[in-house]
């Protein structure tokens, strides 16, 4: 029985080495190559097509020069000030976020960087389990070791989600402003940015108060953070 349970822990460590070899063999092809789809963009197409088959994605990718400046300031801002220094974790923003939810008795911050939530969105589902966090903390140091902080934010700002089926800066521009990601201006970048935390919601509720304060927010912080050339 003894010999039975070392050999189930043993293929379990070799599925589970596999696995990260999967991973990792994702990254390194993903250097070079655009993603076509992420595990958030398949089962939010799941999600949708339970209501109408036929439903679609609205997804076009746009190489880094293509995406405004003032929405990369935006995004960098809202989601991770100290993007370009640290390593793909914020040690002093997970702290402030954890003091921020302890105080409220319930979680009203995140502290995530834009590396950890790219390794979500690739890889791995919404689940707040250990494992799962697990899993992104190791995608996250594959990222990092592998990619450049401008891949990073290229991918990060292509496959995000920006509404109910809308994936990535271009469709999300085109689809709120009927413009292109190149033309966005400081306005525009900080809305899209600050529908972030909560993208479905916000595609139909663009006056509500709490988004329009974190867009005059973020508006504010712009000039102030690093972008990657």
């Amino acid at each position: 029985m003894l010999r039975l349970i070392w050999k189930v822990l043993l293929w379990c460590l070799v599925l589970l080495l596999l696995m990260q070899f999967w991973y990792l063999g994702h990254v390194f092809w993903w250097q070079s190559y655009d993603p076509a789809s992420t595990a958030f963009m398949e089962a939010g197409l799941a999600r949708m097509q339970e209501k109408n088959p036929e439903a679609a994605l609205r997804h076009r990718w746009v190489d880094y020069p293509r995406i405004s400046m003032n929405l990369k300031r935006a995004v960098i801002a809202a989601e991770d000030s100290r993007f370009l220094e640290h390593e793909g974790f914020d040690w002093d923003g997970m702290e402030t976020a954890m003091q921020k939810n302890l105080k409220k008795g319930r979680i009203v911050a995140g502290g995530s960087t834009i590396s950890q939530q790219l390794a979500k969105n690739l890889f791995l589902s919404a689940s707040k389990n250990p494992f799962r966090k697990l899993q992104e903390a190791i995608i996250t140091v594959m990222i990092e070791r592998v990619w450049s902080k401008r891949r990073i934010l290229e991918v990060y700002l292509n496959v995000i989600e920006w509404g109910n089926g809308i994936y990535g800066a271009e469709s999300a521009s085109r689809r709120y402003f009927k413009s292109s990601a190149a033309s966005l201006g400081p306005g525009q970048a900080a809305l899209l940015a600050a529908m972030i935390p909560n993208p479905r919601y916000y595609q139909d509720h663009r006056g509500a108060r709490g988004l329009l304060r974190r867009q005059g927010i973020i508006a504010a912080r712009m000039a102030q953070v690093s972008v990657p050339r």
